[in-house]
């Protein structure tokens, strides 16, 4: 019996050792939760052999395999670094741009909200309150000659009633 539970505490160690190579070799995230589930042991397991853990944890530090065998040379980081301080100047000169514009929209509407805005174009008012004037001495000019032929109707309209009148 205790050596059958041996044996079984050695395949599950190296099955844990197995799917630690595996994740490491492949560049997984390795954590104690992935690596018990591809070995099929219970996490408490990893907890109570210590050296399984310690292999774990030295695996998360190391870099991952793929890594290890792309060789990273001066210039390509170089490289990298220049590309992304491009980057970092084209995105910061477009914020710059986005702030100058919304500075502008949100400036404008406080201006208009405030009533501070600029006055419209006085002298185009101007013009129209004198077209309009014109318009109203030109309207009042009709009415008075309007008003006047009516009188003239009228009164003419009263003569020949009273020539009727007497004729009759």
């Amino acid at each position: 019996m205790i050596n059958g539970r041996r044996a079984d505490s050695h395949r599950r160690r190296e099955r844990v050792r197995l799917a630690l190579a595996q994740a490491h070799g492949q560049g997984q995230a390795l954590s104690v939760a992935s690596i018990a589930r591809t070995a099929g042991v219970d996490r408490s397991f990893l907890y109570r052999h210590p050296d399984l853990l310690a292999e774990i944890h030295d695996s998360q530090v190391a870099p991952p395999l793929r890594q290890q065998q792309a060789s990273v040379t001066n210039e390509s980081l170089k490289a990298d670094l220049a590309n992304t301080q491009q980057r970092i100047a084209r995105m910061a000169a477009h914020n710059r741009q986005l702030e100058r514009k919304l500075s502008e929209v949100l400036g404008e509407q406080a201006w208009r909200e405030s009533g501070l805005g600029a006055a419209p174009d006085i002298d185009a008012l101007q013009r129209q309150v004198t077209a309009l004037e014109q318009r109203n001495l030109t309207l009042q000019r009709q009415l008075e000659q309007r008003d006047g032929e009516l009188d003239a109707a009228r009164a003419a309209n009263r003569e020949l009633i009273s020539a009727l009148n007497r004729s009759s």
